[in-house]
């Protein structure tokens, strides 16, 4: 029987040079997490704010936290100062609370915003024209405890390998163009696309970052 160990190696080896590795560990336990860190693995994906600051401190501080969920705006001062990056900025709202927050605790957090291209009305985040205005508007320069860190978004959930295909090539794009149009944008370098199930297509797509979670601990535990 594989370990997680084992399947971390497998997907390791799988992802082109240059393409990061997020763990989901979400609905897994601290001791699931432990296992992949001593395979050496350090980024791990969670989407619930009680989850991530209930694993946290039965980790190793070196382990880079990152929030992929939803997140509620009334959970995020608990959520400021303990993650490595905020992957699912969803909305303008969203980020300039995340920013007042840091502000007001005294850190820079690093975050990505969530590209909605997929069909299900269910997914969150800016639709193309709507990030494409805010960074045409340069609104970004009024954020003063964020850093921007690139773009997060996800296909739609079907087994159209070509509809999957054209939204992985249009959140790229989206990224391109948001790279052309604010060229002095620093660090602005991150597209976290690919899940189990679709990282391939990602990757072939310009993913520089996927995010893995069933082909590592297997099916969720709660």
């Amino acid at each position: 029987m594989n370990t997680i160990a084992d399947h971390i190696s497998q997907v390791l080896a799988a992802l082109p040079e240059g393409v990061r590795l997020v763990a989901v560990s979400k609905f897994h336990d601290a001791a699931a997490v432990r296992q992949a860190y001593d395979a050496g693995q350090r980024r791990f994906g969670e989407s619930r704010v009680q989850e991530l600051l209930a694993k946290a401190p039965l980790l190793p501080d070196d382990v880079e936290w990152h929030f992929i969920g939803h997140l509620q705006t009334n959970k995020v001062r608990q959520l400021i100062g303990k993650t490595s990056l905020i992957e699912s900025v969803d909305s303008e709202r969203l980020l300039e609370l995340i920013d007042k927050e840091s502000e007001r605790a005294g850190t820079v957090t690093r975050v990505l915003l969530q590209v909605h291209v997929a069909r299900e009305e269910t997914k969150f985040g800016f639709y193309p024209e709507e990030i494409m205005e805010y960074f045409r508007n340069r609104r970004f320069e009024q954020l003063k405890a964020v850093h921007i860190c690139g773009l997060m978004g996800m296909a739609s959930n079907t087994d159209d390998t070509d509809r999957v295909n054209e939204d992985f090539s249009a959140i790229h794009k989206i990224y391109r163009d948001i790279k052309a149009l604010c060229p002095d944008l620093r660090g602005f370098d991150i597209l976290s696309m690919g899940m189990s199930g679709d990282w391939p297509s990602a990757v072939e797509h310009g993913s520089n970052m996927v995010r893995i979670g069933t082909a590592i601990f297997g099916p969720r535990q709660y």
